[in-house]
């Protein structure tokens, strides 16, 4: 199988079984994803869910959280990863959401890459959740699986990862493809041991090919002779 007929296969293949694919963070614009988001950093979306709707009844817009104090913000946040971290994040992001963009989030990733918290896998989760751009976020799970199913060769880290991807994913399927990744990673194509005995795209995976189906068929011998 070419390079081109794997990404024609898991494309067809996701459009069919995963079509409306979207991120599983909670909000209700803008901001809420973008806190969200900055949250979510080594943490999993279920504990960030759970943290924000309190959050934000504090802090509904970036024009309070501007104002607020480190021990206003810490408390609400303690149960993720990187709390100290994230709480000076999120009032930096604020304060310069409202000295420069008069409290709105702006919709270019290299704007987003100056807020306090936001890298380039945030700012490329932003302009494609809310602004529909073509920008490809890589996080843990899109590196392992877009590696591990054979869509990149030899990416060394998350941005060599993005290139190739935006190389062979149609444009308007790029915000689409970033949310099947990371949902196929989050549960089948798990990073200890992928769940390959329920997964769709063995067909077209370099992995399973040339490892895992030999363990996979190793496992259901031995059932069958239990």
């Amino acid at each position: 199988m070419t390079r081109e007929e794997r990404y024609k296969f898991i494309i067809d293949w996701f459009q069919k079984n995963n079509p409306n694919a979207e991120t599983e963070l909670h909000y209700a614009n803008p901001y809420e994803l973008l806190v969200a988001v900055i949250l979510s950093a080594q943490c999993t979306d279920k504990r960030v869910n759970i943290v924000t709707p309190p959050f934000f009844k504090q802090f509904p817009g970036p024009e309070t959280l501007a104002k607020a104090e480190f021990e206003d913000v810490e408390p609400l946040i303690r149960s993720v990863t990187f709390a100290n971290n994230k709480t000076k994040h999120l009032i930096g992001m604020a304060k310069m959401l409202m000295e420069k963009y008069k409290g709105i989030v702006p919709d270019s990733v290299d704007e987003l890459v100056e807020l306090p918290g936001v890298g380039r896998k945030t700012a490329n989760v932003i302009t494609s959740v809310i602004f529909d751009q073509p920008n490809m976020a890589v996080d843990t799970h899109v590196f392992r699986v877009s590696a591990r199913i054979g869509l990149t060769v030899n990416a060394k880290n998350p941005l060599q990862t993005e290139q190739q991807l935006l190389k062979y994913i149609p444009t308007a399927l790029v915000h689409k493809a970033h949310h099947w990744l990371i949902l196929h990673g989050r549960y089948i194509c798990l990073a200890r041991r992928p769940k390959c005995e329920i997964c769709g795209l063995k067909p077209a995976c370099k992995f399973y090919q040339s490892d895992m189906k030999y363990i996979v068929e190793q496992d259901a011998r031995k059932k069958i002779k239990k």
